[in-house]
């Protein structure tokens, strides 16, 4: 007798089920519309790169979480961690092929071998959108706004994006004598929110060797009352105006006269953890549950190309972290889950094959009006097709008279009913309803 294998996935690995795959397709399905209503067009890449591709600009940290292994023709690869680092590579090898400045949006899996917990998992969807071959506070200020109006699409309630810029944050090791550790300093930063200011403290203590160095660190990265005043004070602090602060000012400009400014803040503390981020960066928190972290986040990172090519292409982008965002909806009780996509089912009460052929041809022109409808394949007791349009959260049912000649329309919901409807009648009625 064959042995039965245990039905298992692996650690930090989920299997998804219909109610809560539906969810996720039609919040990739509003994030891609604001991308592409932006100008953005899609692209895909392998989801297995050479390693030396994927990790040629990371740190020790992202090292130790990226799934690598030998293949069969024992070439070094690995899984892609993130989407952007591959579409560095995608832009260096395509270069001739693309125009600039070249904008693309790109919704794909990508793994890393974290610890699973609440909202993170070592596979997970990230919904990319970049801008290459421009800098400029324009290309900077528009990743922003494609930001905000996601956002605003996915969740109406409030949330803030925290704006910071490196180059700013650079200008002050500079200025302390500590750039030379700004790699250390930006992880040890990035963890704030995590670990607490006493421990952070700690942390750059040891990194700068210096009490002193330490608590100036923390004093630039606290924000002020307002935009204004965070920013007066790090412009100060790094030595005064530069290139860095006015395009941060023109920025806030562009904001404040597409009158989106309130859902932003300037907060030193935003470092992004990456190294290749060189200009502006940027977290986005849910104000009702900032203790998930972060729910799209991104920078500009202008040599990160320069790994592949030797032309100079700059490049500024964000990423929304999909099952993050799913996993606060669904805490916050925002997360709508249905079990299909069906608007009717036509339930099959005998087994006439001349009826048969007919609901199928109701079928066919109710899907030429634009109602999502099916045909319940055989016959059964009505309790089970009943059960079947439940779970599927069908809203209208449609029967066919003894002789397949009238047909009847009724709200499952509700149990009211039409009778003698034609099929362009039931089409009529169900889609003036679901535009209600």
């Amino acid at each position: 007798m064959q042995e039965i294998i245990q039905p298992r996935v692996l650690k930090g690995f989920r299997d998804i089920l219909p109610r809560a795959e539906i969810a996720r397709a039609e919040l990739i399905e509003k994030i891609t519309k604001v991308y592409r209503s932006f100008g953005f067009v899609p692209i895909d890449t392998p989801a297995l790169e050479y390693s030396e591709i994927l990790l040629r600009k990371s740190n020790g940290e992202t090292e130790k979480q990226v799934f690598r292994f030998l293949d069969n023709g024992k070439r070094d690869v690995a899984l892609r961690f993130d989407l952007t680092v591959p579409f560095a590579r995608f832009v260096a090898e395509h270069a001739d092929e693309l125009y600039f400045p070249f904008k693309r949006y790109h919704v794909a899996k990508v793994w890393r071998g974290e610890k699973p917990q609440a909202g993170r998992f070592r596979e997970f969807v990230q919904c990319d959108i970049d801008t290459v071959g421009a800098d400029s506070a324009s290309a900077d200020f528009e990743i922003l706004s494609v930001m905000k109006a996601a956002l605003c699409e996915i969740y109406a309630d409030s949330f803030t994006i925290k704006v910071n810029h490196r180059g700013v944050f650079n200008r002050f090791l500079e200025k302390i004598e500590a750039v030379e550790k700004s790699e250390d300093i930006l992880r040890a930063v990035d963890k704030l929110a995590k670990i607490g200011e006493e421990a952070v403290r700690a942390e750059l203590k040891e990194i700068t060797a210096s009490e002193e160095k330490a608590s100036k660190i923390l004093d630039f990265i606290k924000a002020e009352q307002n935009w204004d005043d965070t920013l007066k004070k790090i412009e100060e602090m790094a030595g005064g105006e530069s290139d860095d602060t006015r395009r941060l000012k023109e920025i806030r400009k562009m904001m404040e006269e597409s009158e989106i400014s309130e859902y932003f803040s300037l907060d030193p503390s935003i470092t992004r953890g990456l190294d290749y981020y060189t200009g502006i960066v940027y977290e986005t928190f849910l104000n009702a549950l900032p203790e998930i972290g972060s729910v799209c986040s991104g920078g500009r990172y202008d040599n990160l190309a320069s790994l592949y090519t030797k032309k100079s292409i700059s490049g500024v982008g964000a990423s929304i972290g999909l099952d993050r965002l799913l996993s606060a909806l669904e805490k916050l009780g925002k997360k709508e889950e249905r079990g299909s996509f069906l608007d009717a089912e036509i339930f099959c009460t005998d087994k006439n094959s001349e009826n048969a052929i007919k609901r199928q041809k109701i079928a066919s022109i109710l899907r030429e009006q634009g109602v999502f409808v099916e045909v319940f394949p055989e016959e059964k007791k009505m309790a089970q097709q009943y059960a079947v349009a439940e779970a599927k959260g069908i809203k209208w049912g449609i029967f066919l008279s003894e002789d397949g000649e009238e047909i009847t329309l009724k709200n499952l919901k509700t149990r009211e009913q039409t009778v003698g409807l034609t099929a362009k009648n039931v089409a009529e009625k169900i889609l003036l309803e679901k535009k209600s």
